[in-house]
């Protein structure tokens, strides 16, 4: 009998959460004998401290990367929610050798030199409030009114103990994690089969989605799963979830490093 392979994941999470935002998808990968580590970027969680008009997209990068490095991880599924879709991408680009499947989360998926700001224009309205304020480098999380109609939730989610469960993890975003472009130029990257899982039915319907191409850029297929769920899935449907990750994993299958783990 074949022994199952440990796989590890390395879940990031998107703009103003933390990483304990996949609390509910973390024991059920666990229960399935995988390793999982949900870091917080800096500026977030336990990192909030860190916080500053310095911290960007490359800040984020440079956290996973050296999360990689220091706990000497390859074969990794890296997933990456919305706007780690960027910060994964950039990952993914500078240790291609230790990613074994790269997955975009209802992410942002950017080409060279794309900024948040490109990839989701909307993003220039929050970029303004803030510029009227007296500290224009902060992005305040997108909060519903406590007591106000919230027809699209907090993130999609609308359970009122969901919802006060993730306003306590909600923090601050710096300016320049929407500014500051991600560099894609290491060819090796292209090998890493790519997965895109897209929530449906729970975002609104004026948040514009790029379409994904047909092909990969290793020129397999394109893998696109479908979420039936809000934004904020890992709190909405983590069981849902936890099945399409383990599906990565089992349609990835065993890869052949791209080179020497850096």
């Amino acid at each position: 009998m074949t022994t199952p392979r440990t796989e590890t994941f390395v879940l990031v999470h998107g703009a103003w959460h933390s990483g304990r935002v996949w609390d509910r998808v973390t024991p059920l990968l666990a229960r399935a004998g995988h390793r999982v580590l949900t870091p917080s970027l800096t500026g977030h969680g336990e990192r909030q401290h860190l916080l500053g008009p310095h911290v960007g997209l490359d800040t984020h990068i440079a956290d996973v990367v050296a999360l990689l490095r220091d706990e000497d991880l390859t074969d990794v599924v890296l997933v990456g929610h919305s706007y780690a879709g960027m910060v994964v991408s950039g990952v993914t680009d500078q240790v291609p050798e230790r990613i074994a499947a790269l997955v975009h989360l209802d992410a942002m998926v950017p080409a060279d030199g794309e900024s948040v700001l490109d990839v989701l224009p909307a993003t220039r309205h929050l970029l303004d409030l803030a510029a009227a304020t007296d500290t224009p480098w902060r992005i305040p999380p997108m909060l519903p009114a406590p007591d106000g109609p919230t027809p699209a939730g907090l993130f999609g989610v609308t359970d009122p103990a969901d919802t006060a469960w993730l306003r306590t993890l909600l923090s601050d975003q710096s300016a320049l994690c929407f500014r500051q472009p991600v560099r894609l130029a290491n060819p090796a990257a292209a090998a890493v089969p790519r997965t895109h899982i897209h929530c449906v039915g729970g975002a609104p319907e004026a948040v514009p989605r790029r379409p994904v191409p047909a092909v990969q850029p290793n020129g397999a297929p394109s893998r696109v799963w479908e979420l039936r769920s809000g934004h904020d899935c890992m709190v909405i449907a983590p069981d849902r979830l936890a099945e399409l990750l383990l599906r990565v994993t089992a349609a990835t299958g065993p890869t052949e490093p791209a080179g020497t783990p850096s």
